[in-house]
């Protein structure tokens, strides 16, 4: 059995390691020659877009993915004509537009901040009148680890983030003050089977998932599980998703979707029963979904901009490392560690240890 994958980075690359014992091999299609993922399986190297390139892919996988949601929507159709692509079309397009998506959430009852759809600065100066500040503005597509995003915090900002964002196709959401960054991981089967990862929470650092850590029998667990599941439903989805949350007075607000594999799930790849990456591929495959109980507890760092020494990481007792196999660079992600312990207080005491070896500035900030 051959998968396909839209997109050779360290998603891709995750995949391709997940799948390698159950026997399945993989053909990526990706624009950079450098690629980490392609190291490890065959790559096409062309724009995501190109007929030839979609046509060769097709030609040689028996079903198809993607490891990031901004490949054109409009390539991820033409391939579902020819092979079984999953997550749908649909889903992907929803969550490549950030109005699409929270008029989306509105409907099916999940709660998020305040919004509007931005298309002039006069109707931002509208919607800022109406909604307060502080504010952020986003770009409607195409914004990631903290890309896209201006937040207005008095007037003045505004003529400020047209000038930086445009003043078309954009969102304006109102402000808010969270507690707690968390996300829910979950995959679907086609006939409907479902399974959950433990809420995790999140911490940011410049835009960009600096830390996660699971949280077994956080009280928010099936009010968030409830909110994705009738998603998932709506989508008829079928793969694993990511959706994050905003925790405020104690309740949940939607912020996102992610229609793939997620880095806040890294951790699952030592620290559960079965692994984000390969419940995904077993979604796709229509195969039965694994156990998604944590083994212990663990927590994730990323390494952005350069990686710390291996042997500093490794010295660290439950440390393991991944190395991405990218040139380092400022704001790239460049690897992660997980962190297993016996207990939460170990795991605190080892976690302090590891993010000593992360540096607050510089190339990994």
């Amino acid at each position: 059995m051959t998968i396909g994958i839209v997109g050779a980075g360290q998603l891709g690359r995750m995949l391709v390691l997940a799948g390698r014992p159950l026997g399945l091999q993989f053909r990526l299609l990706d624009p950079a020659r450098d690629a980490c993922a392609g190291e490890l399986a065959g790559q096409i190297v062309a724009a995501y877009d190109d007929p030839g390139a979609l046509g060769q892919l097709a030609a040689q996988c028996e079903v198809i993915t993607f490891e990031f949601e901004n490949v054109p929507a409009t390539a991820v159709d033409r391939l579902s004509h020819d092979r079984p692509v999953y997550p749908s079309p649909r889903a992907l397009e929803i969550a490549q537009d950030r109005f699409n998506e929270k008029t989306l959430f509105g409907r099916l009852g999940i709660a998020t901040p305040r919004f509007a759809k931005i298309d002039s600065e006069a109707e931002l100066r509208t919607a800022v009148a109406g909604m307060g500040l502080p504010a952020v503005l986003k770009t409607r597509r195409l914004g990631y680890d903290g890309k896209g995003q201006f937040v207005l915090r008095e007037e003045a900002d505004i003529e400020k983030a047209c000038w930086t964002l445009g003043d078309a196709d954009l969102i304006l959401e109102s402000f808010v003050p969270f507690e707690r960054e968390v996300s829910l991981v979950a995959t679907r089967r086609a006939n409907g089977e479902t399974v959950f990862y433990p809420l995790t929470e999140n911490t940011h650092r410049n835009g960009i998932l600096h830390l996660s850590i699971p949280r077994a029998g956080d009280p928010l667990q099936a009010e968030a599980e409830h909110c994705v599941g009738r998603l998932l439903e709506e989508l008829d989805y079928v793969g694993t998703l990511a959706f994050e949350f905003f925790v405020h007075e104690g309740q949940l607000l939607a912020n996102e979707i992610a229609p793939r594999v997620h880095n806040s799930g890294h951790w699952t790849i030592e620290g559960a029963v079965t692994s984000q990456f390969e419940n995904h591929l077993r979604a796709i495959l229509d195969w039965p979904l694994g156990c998604t109980d944590p083994l212990c507890p663990a927590a994730m760092v990323n390494f952005v901009g350069e990686l710390p020494p291996a042997e500093a990481v490794l010295a660290i007792p439950g440390a393991r490392l991944h190395d991405y196999g990218k040139a380092p660079r400022t704001g790239r992600k460049v690897g992660h560690a997980t962190l297993l312990a016996s207990s939460e207080a170990e795991l605190a005491t080892r976690l302090s240890d590891l993010l000593a070896l992360v540096p607050e500035t510089g190339r990994g900030a």
